[in-house]
Parts: C-alpha cells; sequence; structure tokens
C-alpha cells in the first residue's frame, strides 16, 4: 500500500501549530482496503518548543469538544514529539516505498503541511515527497461534482476528533470517491 492517511489533533490551524494526536493508515483507495496503522497522542510541552505557537481559538474550541475528546489528549499514553514523529517514520519505512508513497491530509494546507513543518522543526526528515502531498477535500469536492458525497453516509467508527478513527473514515470515504470517479475517468478514454 503506498497511500497514507494521515489526520492530526492540533492547537492551532497555522504550520507551526503544536500536535497533540497523530492518527494515520495506509489504504489501497482502489479496493478500500485498510492497512497498518499508527496512532499517538503527543505531549503537548514537547510540541510546543522550536518556536510552535498555539492558536487561542483553537485551544477555546477544545474546551467546547466533549469530555472524551478532551481526556484523550490529556491521558498519561502522550509521547515526546519527536517520539510521535518517530514512530510515524517506522510506519512508512517498514510498509512503504517512500519515494512513492502518497500521503492524504484533510486540506491542502493542513494535515501534510503541519507534519512536514513538525518534522522540521525538531530536526527530522520528513519521509515523503510534497510532490506527493493529497488533499482530501479536493476529492471529496470532485466527488460531489458527479453527484457522490459518501463523507456522511459510511458510518462513522470510534470518537470523534479521535486522530485514528478520523484518518481510518477519511481512508474510507476517499477510497469510496476514488472508486466511482476511476471508471467515469477509464469510461471517458475509451
Amino acid at each position: 500500500m503506498n497511500h497514507l492517511m494521515i489526520d492530526l489533533e492540533t492547537m492551532g490551524n497555522k504550520p507551526t501549530a503544536p500536535i497533540i494526536a497523530i492518527g494515520a493508515v495506509l489504504f489501497e483507495p482502489s479496493t478500500g482496503e485498510l492497512g497498518p496503522e499508527y496512532y499517538a497522542v503527543v505531549d503537548l510541552e514537547s510540541s510546543m518548543v522550536r518556536d510552535a505557537m498555539a492558536d487561542p481559538g483553537t485551544i477555546l474550541w477544545w474546551m467546547k469538544q466533549s469530555a472524551e475528546a478532551r481526556a484523550e489528549i490529556t491521558s498519561d499514553k502522550r509521547v515526546n514529539i519527536t517520539n510521535a514523529l518517530g514512530g510515524l517514520r517506522r510506519l512508512i519505512d517498514e510498509n512503504c516505498i517512500s519515494k512513492n508513497l502518497q500521503v492524504w491530509g484533510n486540506g491542502a494546507t493542513f494535515d501534510n503541511v503541519i507534519t512536514r513543518a513538525s518534522f522540521e522543526r525538531h530536526g527530522l526528515f520528513c519521509p515523503w515527497q510534497f510532490w506527493n502531498d493529497r488533499d482530501v477535500r479536493t476529492i471529496v469536492e470532485l466527488g460531489r461534482a458527479v453527484g457522490f458525497n459518501p463523507r456522511y453516509e459510511i458510518p462513522y467508527e470510534g470518537d470523534m476528533h479521535n486522530a485514528l478513527a478520523d484518518a481510518r473514515h477519511q481512508a474510507k470515504y476517499v477510497s469510496a470517491i476514488w472508486q466511482r470517479l476511476i471508471p467515469i475517468a477509464n469510461d471517458n478514454i475509451v
């Protein structure tokens, strides 16, 4: 599998946002198969070093989320940001050909950009090529253009704002849209 869905929970929405959770799942969009996955709750203090900046609006947003979502990001399972990024790197290294890896995030300027910036801030090599960044919102819009939007039709499994549950759900609906679009593209080639 050379498609990776990343979902982050953060304390901001800019490239300098501190990461508080990473969820990632490998998947094959042509079949919808989900593969190996990774999840880490990140210690906020470790994520705030080296010029990461939290956003007050995002902090207030988190304060309004469910008790389950808030408990998850403050649990005793938190790890240092460098260990969390290292775990993501291991998932990729052990399961992918990184030069071909296509990394999906929900928003052209969110998950992938923040993850890449965090790798760089902490002196770590980002394990995928920037030109292989893929955008969930773009494929959702393409699906809507052909009258198909499975995002809310596919049952959500897990707690909202859990990075791994979000990554799994996004991989499922991206795959559903992919499968709908590819036959359309192939029919037009003939």
